[in-house]
């Protein structure tokens, strides 16, 4: 037996260093701890471990057997431990076909724990501290969204975000490559093009094109092939302009004699003017001489290069040259002449655009005309709401050098703001979250984030997006450091539409949403899935999540939830009638199949193979995201579940003989049996009572000795363990709330606000209004870790 104890802490080898930690805890000097370590610690070691970690065996290096008192306990890492703790609280410690210790000693061991912690926190009282953070992409987006009321998300064309403990906000996995950096520049020209209306009014003006001419001896003479004229415009804006074309015919009429009196004139010429090879005008030229002034078309042409063409509609080549002897045949006798384009006229400026409006907060916006210190006072504005506090007047007066230069050349006050713009968008102080420290290398120097600061962790943290003017405003007068204001703003802030990026980034990471447009169901197994079923299943979780927030319902809806959100086809692939077309409507949930988030479609494919469920997966899925208490990675010379075909079992029999390898039975007693729960889905969520033509059997026995059959039963005990899942909820919202993983200097912190959100009934409000309160993330310290 020992030989199974050996393997399990070979396989799970944080859970040695957790015994060390709890052994350490134990080095503290005060009575009552060494006492607690004599009487309790140390002999649940000797009973449960030391048959394997003792002096001769030293299984996995570690040796109990020599730790004889709390002053020589080896050291460990605490939150290590913790892990541990959970292992045993769940009855997962000592491994399968150890003898059981009693319920009273393990929790004995895990108060006495709690105590060495408590003890421990109140030396370090640390709130941590977090790396500068740069924006990720739907931070980037909905900055630029906020800033400008700019709708365009040019973060999207970004590299993807790295992820950390299960969220892409983490400040140590934000690194910025050149590739971005220069995605950053780009993107900044774009937003300052789209923002910004630089477009002013242009005085008229004359520019003239010549046909083609050719050198003589006699000077420079017209020419033109068959007559033709062609050149390519750049007009300058949307406007009117009008367009003068000239052609020559220099055909004399006949001059009366006495035998011809009349005679007859020339057949008028008929010359075509078009635009972009689209016909304007048709007009006739006849016996023209220099001084004849051009034929003037008025037309409204947008911005942009248009091509001018003009042709004889009849083959000039055949009138008789004129004084052909004398020019050798190089001159014609019709020929266009010149284009003549005056403008523009009327010009049609673009509407000035809301994000115009939110930069040029002064002046008269539709001349572009602008008193003294206006220009100042929008680069002041601009740069303090991009960078999400006050900004010094060296930094408006570096900025407002921009404007000054681009006037130099030349541009307008509108040109030279969105260079303004362009780099206010490049700049680290819009890019990251800064926050300064007044002792920045002191690891002891534990100080409150100034207001500023805390407005933007409020803002991220429940809008993905920067301060609006109200919680500035809030900054500025010092008002946010009152729990009672900061309540409130939470309150304003989630009945507030931006608040969807909670749903959006959180819920998205925390239960693996965005994992679904990856998802890949066999199509030959599965021909009823595709993307819209897919998308469908996505918004039902979403929906039920927002519906959690949006109520300040108790967190327990996520596991048992008596409602859903169905669209016709998520309510015809989940059976139920009365749904259809595709619109998302509210449904009351009855019987035993469906309830909460842990039965929903979405998390059943994500905890699927593509060809299979997977008892592994689900209950993976729910010991990361409802319990709290992950794996450990699984051993490297353990192999993995072979399909065959020569197995003529379930699904659960092949895991079964899977779990009879030592190496794999400790974390799959429990992961398989809540897998085994979850049975009755199949890899697309649908209800099923067999895999082929074997019954199904669902039932299972956790470590603890609690035994169910069925997904509905499973969600009584996850249920009665409400505490875990709030453990588990808050451990997930404040790493991303902080934006850091969570240290054993956080667990006090987490226990407290366990403890509120239970008095609370476990409303969702409660937990959002627990953590912006809480010390690690309204305080920071120095770097390094204190002592």
């Amino acid at each position: 037996m020992w030989c199974r104890f050996r393997t399990l802490f070979r396989s799970a080898p944080w859970l040695l260093a957790a015994f060390l930690a709890l052994a350490a805890s134990a080095a503290v000097t005060d009575s009552s701890s060494i006492a607690d370590f004599s009487t309790r610690v140390k002999p649940f070691l000797q009973t449960h471990c030391v048959a394997c970690h003792n002096a001769e065996l030293r299984t996995g290096g570690i040796d109990f057997e020599s730790v004889d008192d709390a002053e020589n306990a080896l050291t460990g890492n605490p939150l290590i431990w913790e892990k541990a703790a959970g292992m045993l609280r769940a009855g997962m410690m000592p491994p399968k076909g150890r003898p059981r210790p009693p319920r009273a000693d393990v929790d004995k061991v895990i108060q006495w724990l709690a105590r060495r912690r408590e003890a421990k926190t109140q030396r370090e009282d640390d709130p941590g501290r977090v790396t500068v953070r740069r924006l990720n992409r739907q931070e980037y987006n909905n900055t630029v969204r906020d800033l400008l009321g700019i709708d365009f998300r040019p973060a999207d064309d970004f590299p993807a975000d790295d992820s950390g403990y299960g969220f892409d906000n983490i400040g140590d996995v934000l690194s910025i490559s050149p590739v971005l950096m220069e995605k950053y520049m780009a993107a900044a020209e774009v937003v300052a093009d789209k923002a910004i209306v630089a477009e002013r009014r242009l005085e008229p003006s004359l520019e003239k094109y010549l046909a083609p001419r050719i050198e003589h001896d006699k000077g420079l003479i017209e020419y033109s092939q068959e007559g033709a004229m062609e050149v390519t415009h750049d007009f300058p804006r949307d406007a009117d302009y009008m367009i003068g074309v000239r052609a020559i015919d220099r055909r004399q009429p006949p001059m009366p004699t006495p035998e011809n009196p009349d005679p007859a004139q020339p057949e008028p010429l008929p010359y075509e003017f078009t635009i972009d090879g689209e016909r304007i005008k048709v007009f006739s030229v006849q016996s023209q001489y220099y001084n004849k002034a051009p034929t003037e078309v008025t037309v409204t042409l947008p911005r942009g290069a248009h091509k001018l063409a003009a042709r004889f509609l009849v083959d000039v080549t055949q009138i008789p040259d004129h004084d052909a002897e004398r020019y050798k045949k190089r001159r014609r006798m019709a020929f266009g002449d010149f284009f003549e384009i005056r403008g523009p006229f009327n010009t049609r400026l673009p509407p000035l655009t809301e994000s115009h409006r939110k930069v040029f907060i002064c002046g008269d916006l539709d001349r572009g005309r602008y008193p003294p210190g206006c220009v100042e006072r929008m680069v002041e504005n601009l740069a303090r709401r991009a960078y999400r506090r006050p900004v010094s007047q060296e930094e408006i007066d570096s900025l407002k050098r921009l404007v000054d230069l681009a006037q130099t050349n030349g541009d307008s006050i509108e040109q030279g703001m969105k260079v303004v713009l362009q780099a206010v968008l490049v700049s680290p102080h819009f890019l990251f979250r800064i926050e300064r420290d007044p002792d920045p290398n002191d690891p002891e120097a534990v100080h409150a984030v100034d207001p500023y600061e805390l407005a933007s962790r409020l803002s991220y943290f429940l809008w993905s997006s920067m301060p609006d003017e109200r919680l500035i405003e809030r900054a500025t007068n010092l008002e946010l450091s009152d729990p009672g204001i900061l309540e409130e703003e939470v309150t304003r802030m989630l009945a507030d539409s931006r608040s969807q990026a909670l749903i959006e980034n959180f819920a998205g990471q925390w239960l693996e949403l965005r994992n679904i447009k990856l998802a890949t169901p066999d199509p030959d197994l599965f021909p009823q899935f595709d993307d819209e079923l897919g998308s469908a299943m996505r918004t039902e979780t979403e929906l039920f999540f927002e519906t959690v927030l949006r109520e300040d319902r108790g967190i327990g809806d996520f596991l048992d939830g008596r409602f859903t959100f169905l669209n016709g086809k998520l309510a015809s692939h989940y059976g139920i009638s009365g749904v259809e077309g595709p619109h998302f409507r509210r449904v009351a949930l009855n019987g035993d199949q469906r309830s909460g988030i842990v039965t929903q479609a979405s998390v059943m494919l994500l905890s699927s193979y593509p060809t299979r469920t997977s008892p592994v997966l689900r209950g993976k899925w729910l010991l990361d995201n409802i319990l709290g208490a992950p794996p450990p990675p699984p051993p490297d010379n353990v192999p993995e579940l072979e399909e065959t075909d020569a197995f003529n079992g379930t699904l659960r029999q092949q895991l079964e003989q899977h779990r009879a390898n030592p190496a794999c039975a400790v974390c799959h007693e429990k992961m398989d049996a809540l897998g085994f729960g979850m049975g009755n889905y199949d890899p697309i969520g649908r209800w099923r009572s067999h895999e082929g033509d074997l019954l199904l059997d669902v039932s299972g026995v956790l470590p603890s000795g609690e035994s169910f059959a069925g997904p509905a039963q499973l969600k009584t005990i996850l249920k009665n363990q409400i505490d875990d899942f709030a453990r588990c909820l808050t451990e997930k919202m404040l790493t991303y709330a902080l934006g850091r993983g969570l240290k054993s200097y956080d667990r006090p912190v987490v226990d407290e606000i366990v403890r509120n959100l239970a008095r609370d009934d476990y409303r969702f409000s409660r937990l959002i209004y627990e953590i912006v309160k809480s010390k690690p993330f309204r305080m920071r310290r120095g770097e390094g870790g204190m002592s």
